[in-house]
């Protein structure tokens, strides 16, 4: 027999979800931060501590959310295991009755879904109920800790683009220099993760973009309207 050795994209989701997640949130709520300080007529290194603020307190949020909720889904995912072997251990017969059924749903004859459902019970009963009834399986299995540390470290990353453009900017170009930077950035993002998960390209791009620069256009407004001089 010839082993198996294809690899597809499906196994990036947990942790290429929580890196573009992370990135994006960093380019666009950093930009948008900074651009909303320069655009209140504040001096560039009061901008730069309203930024680097924002990537620590947004890296650490990130971290904190991302292992939250993708602990929640580990929980369920644990849960439902526990009431599965449960189950198995006191109804087999109707366990198998029930993975024939769905065996059958999906196209095999009765006897062969029954004797499908048999050869795997016998080799992995549990896994098999995992996958198949309740769709769990190895690459789409909540994994809490590296979603919180991809969410932060992309995160991270993302925010110091903005911040490296706003130290090597004149203060009276940042809010015009940072957006179009950010813009860019957020292109880029959006044509790796694309590339990385095999979807299209241009769509990927033009929706990143899209929100970056209607997040970015709003902090610049409420800036200019509740500024002061400084």
């Amino acid at each position: 027999m010839r082993l198996h050795l294809e690899r597809h994209r499906t196994e990036r989701i947990g942790w290429l979800r929580a890196a573009v997640l992370g990135a994006n949130d960093g380019i666009v709520s950093t930009a948008s931060l900074v651009i909303g300080v320069a655009t209140a007529e504040s001096t560039k290194a009061n901008i730069l501590v309203a930024g680097v603020a924002g990537l620590v307190a947004g890296a650490m949020s990130m971290a904190a959310g991302e292992y939250v909720s993708v602990s929640s889904q580990a929980d369920t995912e644990a849960a439902d295991l526990t009431r599965e072997r449960q189950e198995l251990a006191t109804d087999r017969v109707g366990e198998l009755d029930e993975l024939t059924a769905i065996y059958v749903q999906r196209g095999l004859t009765e006897p062969l879904a029954k004797e499908v459902a048999r050869q795997l019970m016998e080799f992995d009963a549990l896994g098999a109920h995992a996958r198949d009834e309740l769709g769990i399986s190895e690459a789409t299995t909540a994994r809490p800790i590296q979603a919180a540390l991809a969410s932060a470290a992309t995160f991270a990353v993302g925010a110091a683009l903005p911040l490296l453009t706003v130290w090597v900017t004149p203060t009276a170009a940042i809010p015009l220099t940072v957006s179009g930077m950010s813009l860019a950035f957020l292109a880029l993002l959006g044509g790796v993760a694309a590339r990385a998960g095999g979807a299209p390209m241009p769509k990927a791009v033009m929706r990143v973009t899209f929100w970056g620069a209607l997040a970015m256009a709003a902090t610049g407004i409420i800036g200019a309207l509740f500024g002061v001089s400084a």
